[in-house]
């Protein structure tokens, strides 16, 4: 069995997330825990197991999450990969600036 840290950084690529996340921003994720409608988090796509994504969860569907950006003009989320099972929320964005996401 394999034993995981609670806590995992990792680092925004595109710009899917704008304006809330910028490319290059780190982020730090817990692990599991209670993940609500509207959530930043970490996922993977039952299509796309290989692709870690950051987005926000939009509602609960067949047993994981629909999952989109917050820049609408890009689809590489739910609409083109279908239900993500999620890892984790994101917690804080710590760097370039520290902050939480809401």
């Amino acid at each position: 069995m394999r034993w995981q840290l609670p806590l995992f950084a990792v680092l925004v690529r595109g710009p899917s997330m704008v304006p809330t996340l910028r490319d290059g921003d780190a982020l730090l994720v817990r692990r599991g825990g209670r993940i609500r409608t509207g959530d930043v988090v970490v996922a993977r796509f039952r299509t796309r197991p290989d692709l870690l994504v950051v987005k926000r969860t939009v509602r609960p569907q067949d047993g994981g999450w629909w999952i989109q950006g917050d820049n609408q003009l890009i689809e590489d989320d739910s609409r083109a990969y279908g239900v993500a099972d999620v890892i984790g929320p994101v917690l804080i964005r710590y760097y370039p600036r520290l902050g939480r996401l809401g």
